[in-house]
């Protein structure tokens, strides 16, 4: 495949993997700080929605366009700033793991909220906290990821 079709499916791809994962932070954190348990509900099931159709895709795009520009550029896989690069991206899917499962829950238990027309359990707030704090150390290594790709350090 060629190079610049590859680097242009790995910056797109990037870009809607921290794209999606900002937004549907922000919408689903204002949501939840809404009160109101059908906008709640929605977002979610939007959130959960957004990850297979956009997060999940990306997630093995990026990983596959990464080998295949590495390789194609002559950087070992051995480097130490791809070898950095690498190891985040992997604690930022070690984190994204149990957030699509909290995102189900949640979801699940918005929409029997909503269909019981019941307050949300202490539960749903217990799991958007994980939920939370599990995207900050994922945030946090996509930046410094996006950091390594474009400056490639000694």
């Amino acid at each position: 495949m060629d190079y610049l079709l590859l680097k242009t499916l790995h910056i797109l791809s990037a870009t809607i993997l921290f794209g999606t994962g900002l937004g549907s932070a922000f919408y689903k954190y204002m949501a939840d700080r809404s009160g109101d348990i059908v906008h709640i509900a929605r977002t979610n099931r939007l959130v959960v929605l957004a990850d297979w159709l956009f997060t999940t895709p990306t997630i093995i795009l990026q990983a596959v366009t990464g080998i295949l520009l590495a390789q194609a550029a002559g950087y070992p896989l051995t480097s130490h700033w791809l070898m950095i690069a690498i190891a985040l991206y992997l604690l930022a899917g070690a984190c994204w793991l149990p957030v699509v499962v909290l995102q189900i829950r949640m979801r699940d238990m918005a929409m029997h909220a909503v269909n019981d027309n019941t307050t949300l359990p202490y539960e749903y707030y217990r799991y958007a906290r994980f939920w939370f704090w599990l995207g900050v150390p994922a945030f946090l290594g996509l930046v410094v990821v996006f950091y390594l790709m474009v400056a490639k350090p000694g």
